[in-house]
């Protein structure tokens, strides 16, 4: 389905037309969900929060500016409705100054990474990245997999231009160190 520009759809939206809306929920709903479930870490809790984030943007639709992309607006929904949840949760996230190991083979990691195939690299990366905190993994799939800027991220997540490098940068070396792991582990077994 071809789509139209989302300024589009929006204006369709606010002159009457609630159809308009599903064309957009069609658009971002994989982002959505993707976004949701990895923050929340499980896929019941992320349909409901990009359920009800899309609610809520709907809803809200009159505030939205066009200040930033539609897609940046949603992301934000989405990221302030999973914190809300897990909040009320309460769950237990690690912080994001757990210490780490600080030798981490960086070179070594990358060089086994790029011999390994295609879907074999993804299923490593998910593993490792299914072993990160919520907002780690939520950073790199915004920024890597999402391919926002930091400008985006940083208008999604609330958090500083600074802080958002900081805490990418924390995050790539807490992916490396998981990786190293997992090779490390896989290797073993191989030999």
């Amino acid at each position: 389905m071809a789509f139209r520009n989302d300024s589009y759809y929006i204006t369709k939206i606010k002159a009457g037309d609630p159809g308009a809306y599903a064309v957009l929920v069609d658009k971002y709903k994989k982002m959505g969900f993707n976004v949701a479930l990895q923050l929340m870490g499980n896929r019941e809790d992320a349909e409901e929060v990009a359920q009800d984030s899309f609610l809520k943007a709907y809803q809200a639709l009159d505030t939205y500016k066009g200040e930033s992309k539609f897609s940046t607006w949603i992301y934000r929904i989405i990221y302030n409705t999973a914190i809300s949840r897990l909040r009320k949760k309460k769950l237990d996230t690690s912080s994001i100054d757990d210490d780490f190991s600080a030798s981490v083979n960086v070179k070594s990691t990358q060089s086994a990474v790029q011999e390994l195939q295609s879907d074999e690299r993804k299923q490593y990366i998910n593993k490792a990245l299914q072993s990160m905190s919520g907002e780690d993994r939520t950073l790199l799939t915004l920024f890597y997999l999402e391919e926002n800027s930091v400008e985006e991220v940083c208008s999604i997540t609330g958090l500083s231009t600074s802080n958002v490098k900081v805490k990418l940068h924390r995050a790539r070396k807490k992916l490396y160190s998981q990786l190293e792991l997992i090779l490390h582990g896989e290797l073993k077994t191989i030999l």
